[in-house]
């Protein structure tokens, strides 16, 4: 699956996780930021780099037997520990592609391997068991290529057609987007306190006052009002078969209860397939959180490169003017149109988003994009 819309000015991914502005807030030890890093290697190359050296390597038929059961049992196979018992020029080559691909979104050393193999399409199946000799592929992040490129044995590059598998197995070699994902809101929002940018936690509320609004009675009670998914859907949009699932996940953005800009993110791991009714009963928003009872949704889908570490410096430039007025401004299209297009190494998707939720909302609501629906309904979470 992979839902999504047109990107909009650089399209805010994983943006502002727990992103707190208040006026006369300056950016702490904000480096000659917001300009272009340097050019450094990207992850696309690293995949390229180990998807060749992956083919080359399938010429031994004990490693490819080996390659073939684990692509045949698993989703996703995590190559460069497949690869420990392996030739150890193809364990170097994938180590040193991990590494690069780590550094290239701006991720922690420790984090670990990020290439896992799959096949493309579950029609390979047949192919790849009958002993047809697999090529293989780097996954590809642009949602209109026409073409990709598949390696063969001998390293040779063949033009594939991106809208429709060949008959011929072809294993992808991707990131694992969860890990990756996880990783980077740990780094993001790391940097923004490093910045100065987290929002001041509130107080706790003090003993229930009628003269307060709900929510604060609420929190005072024991409890806290919520709004839940009851159900999602998102729609249909052709693009390569080469593309795995999606990772979406929906940043809720509102004013917190010291006034400050706060964005929280909310993971959708659930939403793996186009044209799918999920119905989650999830917490989308804690009002508790909030000073005003509005709030903004913008949902995104993890989809490329995103430097995590360049990502916090141009939020820390791009949204120190966001400031609370007494009343409620959407920001939305403040969080779509504040960066420009360069801080991407590659763009992740901007997939829909939702204006203004209410906390007493209580029925379906569309998109503003058309590229999905969600019904909500007010829930109390209720202290133990």
């Amino acid at each position: 699956m992979r839902p999504r819309e047109a990107r909009r000015r650089g399209t805010v991914a994983v943006l502002v996780s727990l992103l707190g502005l208040s006026v006369g807030q300056t950016v702490a030890a904000l480096p000659a930021a917001a300009a272009a890093p340097p050019a450094a290697p990207t992850v696309a190359a690293a995949q390229d780099q180990a998807a060749r050296a992956i083919a080359r390597s399938l010429s031994d038929s004990a490693w490819r037997a080996r390659v073939q059961h684990a692509a045949l049992t698993a989703d996703e196979v995590p190559v460069t520990a497949l690869a420990d018992r392996a030739d150890k020029d193809l364990k170097s080559t994938l180590t040193a592609a991990d590494h690069k691909i780590a550094a290239a979104k701006g991720l922690d050393a420790g984090i670990g391997s990020l290439l896992r193999l799959r096949l493309g399409d579950h029609a390979m199946c047949g192919a790849l068991s009958a002993g047809k000799l697999p090529w293989v592929a780097p996954a590809t992040t642009d949602d209109h290529a026409t073409t990709i490129v598949a390696y063969d044995v001998r390293g040779r590059a063949h033009a594939l057609d991106a809208r429709h598998a060949p008959a011929r197995p072809v294993y992808v070699v991707d990131i694992d987007g969860s890990k990756a994902l996880a990783a980077g809101l740990s780094v993001l929002n790391r940097q923004l306190r490093h910045y100065g940018l987290d929002s001041a936690t509130p107080a706790p509320a003090p003993k229930a006052d009628a003269t307060r609004k709900p929510q604060a009675q609420a929190a005072a009670a024991g409890g806290f009002w919520t709004t839940r998914i009851s159900a999602v859907e998102l729609s249909d949009d052709e693009e390569p078969w080469i593309k795995g699932d999606a990772e979406i996940y929906t940043l809720v953005t509102g004013f917190g209860q010291d006034g400050a800009v706060r964005v929280d993110p909310v993971d959708m791991p659930y939403l793996d397939n186009d044209g799918t009714v999920y119905r989650p009963g999830q917490i989308l928003v804690n009002w508790s959180n909030y000073k005003y009872n509005l709030a903004d949704a913008v949902m995104m889908e993890e989809d490329g490169s995103t430097n995590y570490r360049d990502l916090a410096k141009a939020i820390a430039t791009a949204l120190l003017t966001i400031t609370d007025q007494g009343t409620y401004i959407p920001l939305v299209n403040a969080i779509l149109d504040a960066i420009p297009n360069d801080w991407w190494t590659d763009d992740p998707d901007y997939v829909d988003s939702w204006y203004t939720l209410a906390s007493s909302d209580n029925g379906t609501r569309y998109g503003a994009r058309g590229n999905g629906w969600m019904t909500v309904e007010p829930y109390f979470v209720q202290q133990f």
